[in-house]
């Protein structure tokens, strides 16, 4: 038996739009359009802070189109919401979550798990360029970073060049990496509302252990992995790292067996990501997130959120 989606989630297909600025008159006329093809269950407009210390305006419809070409509805939003971003200038977020996704989602007794990427993702840092910067190498190290998340290097061959840049360095730089780090904006209120429907969150990342653990701690995970930095006896890095490099194969992995310890399949997880290693995580979930993302990634995302910030994804989520 098909759960039914958590009660207080809004019905239907869910269509979100975000910028500086929105329109009155263009909010009335989607709303309108969208009541000619169907049926308007909600719509909410509220202003959203970003991590720039600025805002957008968003809104988010739910609704069920029956005027149209496929059965939900879905492709019908995505024109219109289409057709609206071409009359607002600036960064934009258009993005719709099917009523056949979100039913999908809440197939396992209404639950779902939150699994996320972490550098530039649940985070705003990139957390070995803060640790190359103290080897003087940021440079050259954002530059493969870059590459390698626009899917242009092959990511376990680019982490290990990175890292060899990091060779000498005492771990004092961690310490200080880690006090650097700061949660994207919207993160920790979305984490606090997974637990509070007594849903788990799981972060996976190309990054390091000795940093996510603290903020795993901090943040309330559930569980945890990346890549091991080999350290020295004396204290300092080796610029290696020990183990299997966690790649896009390794992400999507910890996907299928977390979601397994909870009782749950991978389409009932909802995956955020950034860069082209979050490809096969991405594709694999329930729903997949681009998140300020490379254009790899957001060819293949089933929602694409360009605002960093995670209160987007609660919205185009359906949850409050």
């Amino acid at each position: 038996m098909t759960a039914l989606p958590h009660p207080d989630l809004p019905q239907g297909t869910v269509a979100l739009l975000a910028a500086s600025t929105l329109d009155g008159p263009l909010l009335r006329s989607l709303t309108h359009e969208f009541s000619r093809r169907g049926v308007v269950h909600s719509v909410e407009l509220r202003p959203v802070p970003v991590a720039d210390g600025g805002e957008v305006q968003a809104a988010r419809w739910s609704v069920t189109l029956d005027d149209a070409d496929d059965s939900y509805g879905s492709q019908l939003a995505i024109s219109l919401l289409e057709d609206a971003a071409d009359q607002i200038e600036g960064p934009i977020t258009q993005t719709v979550l099917p009523a056949r996704r979100r039913s999908a989602l809440h197939a396992a007794d209404g639950r779902l798990m939150l699994l996320m990427d972490v550098d530039s993702t649940l985070i705003d840092q990139e957390v070995i360029e803060l640790l190359a910067r103290r080897a003087g190498r940021e440079t050259e190290v954002a530059e493969v970073t870059e590459r390698a998340m626009r899917g242009e290097l092959d990511f376990a061959a680019s982490l290990h060049q990175r890292v060899a840049a990091l060779s000498g360095l005492r771990t004092d730089a961690i310490t200080s990496a880690i006090a650097e780090i700061t949660p994207t904006w919207g993160a920790e209120d979305l984490l606090a509302e997974f637990a509070r429907r007594g849903w788990p969150s799981y972060a996976v990342s190309g990054g390091f252990l000795q940093v996510l653990e603290p903020l795993a701690e901090r943040l309330g995970l559930a569980g945890f992995h990346a890549n091991d930095l080999a350290i020295s006896a004396t204290g300092t890095l080796e610029g290696t790292v020990r183990g299997a490099v966690v790649d896009r194969a390794a992400k999507k992995e910890y996907l299928e067996q977390w979601s397994a310890s909870q009782g749950l399949r991978p389409s009932n997880v909802v995956a955020v990501g950034d860069g082209a290693n979050d490809l096969d995580m991405i594709t694999a979930a329930g729903v997949g997130i681009a998140f300020c993302a490379k254009p790899a990634l957001e060819e293949q995302a089933d929602l694409v959120i360009r605002h960093r910030t995670f209160e987007l994804i609660s919205l185009a989520l359906g949850m409050s």
